[in-house]
């Protein structure tokens, strides 16, 4: 049992990582008129995140992380 918690712990803190490692890209991206729904609907998703932590619903938030990182990669690394 201790060992179940453990993991759960860790990934909490794994996604707690990556909505941080969000944050810090979405400085990277200049909001567009063309970007700024994109960009908007990528934060809902890192937002919906800390919701699905709450829950205990780690599958939905790693999904939802994931989608934002996705979302703001579309925009961060275009040249």
């Amino acid at each position: 049992m201790a060992e179940k918690k453990m993991k759960k712990e860790t990934d909490i803190e794994r996604i707690q990582s990556d909505v941080s490692q969000f944050y810090d890209n979405v400085k990277e991206v200049k909001v567009t008129k063309e970007n700024e729904y994109a960009i908007g609907q990528a934060k809902s998703y890192c937002e919906d995140t800390g919701y699905f932590v709450e829950k205990g619903d780690l599958f939905t938030a790693w999904g939802c992380i994931n989608y934002a990182h996705g979302l703001l990669d579309a925009f961060r690394k275009k040249r």
